[in-house]
């Protein structure tokens, strides 16, 4: 009895210390990239998974405790897919007492109208549920949209775009979307996706699993998920260091032109930096 007594504790003190640790980490993201300001009316995307199911619960939280005051807003897109179930996520919500909008658009039908069968259809299916997120956050006043993206998410999309489209570049933790109507932020920055996980589990959120295609995968973020999660085996921290340097770029060290001019960088720049030393040191001559 005693030891099922000590395992309880254990586990709810491992479980105080996830969900504080979570809390941390979006409050560090916040404070760091001025995510969420006095006033501000938070449109919280929520598709129903572990990700943004997170979101929504750490947010809650620190509204609670917030020094700023801002509204928060969770919105649903129904896509029509086969086998949902439009009641869960409605009764989550209003037994939490939060405010909620579910829009629905049968993206399910364009999906499977244009990518031939045994195409990757995640692509143009988050497309085309953003389109109508932004559409609805544009037209409703929302400050702010608040999407689901972690850690990982964020170090997989750099090595996608580094491997497969040349460029280097990741997910921002805050943007302007394309149109200029929104301001997206990801306040789940700084947090790993299995401490999201675990948090889920924990918590016991009604995750509603995605069923377009079968919960088909985008084989390449696979891929560079596998890839990481080996590099994480085989040397613990690699991902968040990977991270880390995100925010700690050298333009200089790189080789785009755009960020940094390299091209003045010449002779003639030289020899101008050795005439002004120069002209300095014959200023200090004629001093003395």
């Amino acid at each position: 009895m005693n030891a099922q007594i000590d395992r309880k504790h254990e586990h709810a003190d491992e479980a105080g210390k996830l969900a504080k640790r979570l809390r941390h980490h979006v409050g560090q993201a916040i404070a760091d990239f001025n995510l969420i300001e006095d006033g501000d009316r938070v449109m919280v995307c929520l598709s129903g998974g572990k990700d943004s199911y997170t979101l929504l619960d750490i947010l809650l939280k620190l509204q609670a405790k917030a020094p700023v005051r801002f509204e928060l807003v969770a919105v649903h897109l129904d896509q029509k897919q086969p086998g949902y179930d439009p009641l869960v996520l409605p009764h989550y919500l209003r037994a939490l007492g939060v405010p909620f909008h579910i829009i629905e658009q049968d993206t399910y039908s364009v999906v499977k109208r244009v990518i031939p069968e045994g195409r990757t259809m995640c692509s143009l299916c988050s497309r085309l549920r953003r389109g109508a997120l932004y559409q609805f956050a544009a037209e409703n006043g929302f400050t702010k949209v608040a999407l689901g993206h972690h850690r990982d998410d964020i170090v997989e999309t750099l090595f996608l775009n580094l491997f497969h489209h040349g460029t280097l570049k990741a997910m921002p933790v805050k943007l302007r979307s394309d149109d200029g109507r929104n301001i997206l932020i990801r306040p789940l920055a700084y947090c790993s996706e299995d401490d999201i996980a675990a948090y889920s589990v924990e918590r016991g959120f009604p995750v509603m699993p995605c069923n377009l295609c079968g919960s088909q995968e985008n084989l390449q973020r696979k891929a560079i998920k596998e890839m990481l999660a080996d590099w994480d085996r085989k040397f613990p921290g690699r991902t968040e260091s990977i991270f880390r340097a995100i925010g700690n770029v050298a333009p200089s060290h790189l080789a785009d032109g755009r960020l940094f001019d390299f091209a003045a960088l010449g002779v003639s720049a030289a020899s101008a930096s050795q005439q002004a030393q120069a002209g300095c040191a014959g200023l200090d001559h004629d001093s003395t």
